[in-house]
């Protein structure tokens, strides 16, 4: 009867074996299935030998007769086994991001803690697989967190959708190629041609120049800053280059699909010759002075404007003389020039301040050129933030004609993003060495803005998003921190605890 117990009990003990040897076999197919790569084969072997023929010692240390190895060792088990779960979620289904920046208030806030969807258009196959889960690039005391070998090539997986124009979208900073370590907050390309136009301050006529050598007096530029960068780390730090899964995440709107043509006007976005709509709560930044006290911070959380966006300017001769002559000219009870602030308004909030009659003097509109140069950085235009294009947006597998005002547009997706060498001579374009005046674009590319317009880098000012760095969808506010409040003053912002992120 023993012996009979002891067979069904073997018996059993067999057959469960072999049923999660089938689960875990038939899911791990469909995985590889689902990433299209076979190369994936080389780990079945390792599960059969874990539920099946159980020749290598997986679990040696439960034998062990040592109570700290079998303490220590479940730890590092757990441990290991949490990290390569994470590794697998992170990469294929969702992961954590936080938001840095106002770029995108009032649609998502500072200190908002997102669920970024992963399958929503299609999780990427990583370019560099050897990396610490939880980091983006670096460790704890500035440790890189990958190894560049292995390198694979860009892949998508099948995903639930496409990129819609109106999505909020998570990407890696495509200008985020090159870094200067010590300046990690701004792109090495515009601290590049900064730095050049500071070395050559005597002001050019633009105007008067032909293309190319509008096109020389920028490559002087860029490569004079570039040289200042790279002989003097101990002020801009170590140069390095990062692979596209590695470069920082940004978050932005989609405003532009491939094939698209924008254009901005007085900060209005058209696409294809069409008033696009714009999000619920868009900003931009105003001049308000009051007449004659400061705003209160009562006033401040009820509009809902940050700490960090409260700027007060000073009431020094020079900038008194500027606010005059925009026409902020109210005086306090004592003939002193009133307080003026530089703040992010929506339409509601500007509303709002413009019917408090008793607080509010004037209100002007921030001028569009105050925000400075924008993309391409070796063009001469007249554009600027509120006022930019047309630019056609490029779309694989279509063709466009390069001519000495467009080149500058597209030669970083021909080169950076699409690995051609790309050089502007006195007769033409060469492209990988041959001359050629047209080009066939292999990815698809996107336009990216943030809805607090005049506080947002973005598209404008660094240029196209290609698809190869296209991380994923915010899907869910899982928590949301007020970083200018305590704990016991409404920390928590319990309202967008677990809030669907919408695209409106």
């Amino acid at each position: 009867m023993d012996n009979q117990t002891n067979h069904n009990e073997e018996a059993a003990l067999k057959r469960k074996r072999w049923t999660r040897f089938a689960i875990v076999t038939a899911l791990y197919l469909l995985f590889l299935l689902w990433v299209k790569s076979w190369l994936g084969l080389i780990v079945l072997p390792f599960i059969y030998d874990a539920y099946i023929s159980k020749k290598l010692p997986w679990g040696w240390w439960r034998r062990s007769k040592n109570p700290l190895v079998r303490n220590v060792m479940s730890w590092v088990d757990a441990i290991v086994f949490a990290l390569v779960a994470v590794y697998f979620v992170n990469l294929y289904l969702f992961q954590n991001y936080q938001i840095p920046s106002s770029s995108l208030e009032k649609s998502l806030l500072v200190g908002d803690f997102l669920y970024v969807s992963k399958v929503s258009y299609g999780p990427r196959v990583p370019n560099t697989p050897l990396s610490m889960p939880l980091t983006q690039h670096t460790m704890f005391g500035g440790i890189k967190s990958y190894l560049d070998w292995p390198h694979w090539d860009y892949k998508r997986v099948a995903g639930l959708g496409q990129v819609k124009r109106g999505d909020i979208v998570v990407f890696n900073f495509p200008a985020g190629d090159t870094v200067a370590l010590n300046h990690q907050q701004e792109d090495f390309y515009t601290l590049a041609y900064r730095e050049g136009r500071r070395m050559y301050p005597n002001p050019i006529d633009m105007d008067s120049l032909t293309r190319e050598e509008q096109r020389a007096v920028y490559d002087l530029y860029y490569n004079a800053g570039r040289n200042l960068i790279l002989s003097n780390p101990q002020v801009y730090g170590k140069v390095i280059t990062r692979p596209v899964d590695r470069r920082e995440n940004y978050v932005k709107r989609c405003t532009g699909l491939p094939g698209d043509t924008l254009q901005i006007k007085d900060g209005q976005v058209y696409i294809n010759g069409q008033k696009s709509e714009n999000p619920v709560d868009m900003q931009f930044n105003y001049f308000v002075q009051t007449t004659g006290t400061l705003i209160s911070e009562d006033m401040f959380r009820e509009l809902g404007i940050s700490k960090d966006d409260q700027w007060l300017l000073p009431d020094d001769a020079n900038t008194v003389a500027i606010l005059r002559g925009m026409g902020l000219n109210a005086t306090d009870t004592q003939g002193q020039p009133a307080p003026t602030y530089h703040l992010p308004l929506t339409q509601q909030m500007l509303a709002t301040l413009q019917a408090n009659k008793k607080l509010v003097a004037h209100i002007v509109k921030e001028a569009p050129e105050a925000g400075g140069d924008v993309y391409p950085l070796n063009l001469y235009t007249t554009w600027d933030r509120d006022n930019y294009g047309p630019v056609w947006i490029p779309k694989r597998g279509e063709t466009v004609s390069l001519t000495p005002e467009n080149v500058a547009i597209y030669e970083r997706c021909i080169r950076a993003y699409e690995g051609n060498t790309l050089e502007v001579r006195p007769d033409g374009t060469y492209i990988n060495g041959q001359k050629q005046d047209t080009y066939t674009f292999k990815l698809d590319y996107y336009w990216m803005m943030g809805d607090n317009r005049h506080n947002s880098l973005d598209s404008r000012y660094w240029g196209f998003v290609p698809e190869d760095h296209v991380v994923g969808k915010p899907i869910l506010v899982w928590l949301s921190l007020d970083k200018d409040r305590d704990w016991f003053d409404g920390k928590i912002r319990w309202d967008r605890l677990f809030k669907w992120v919408h695209n409106d």
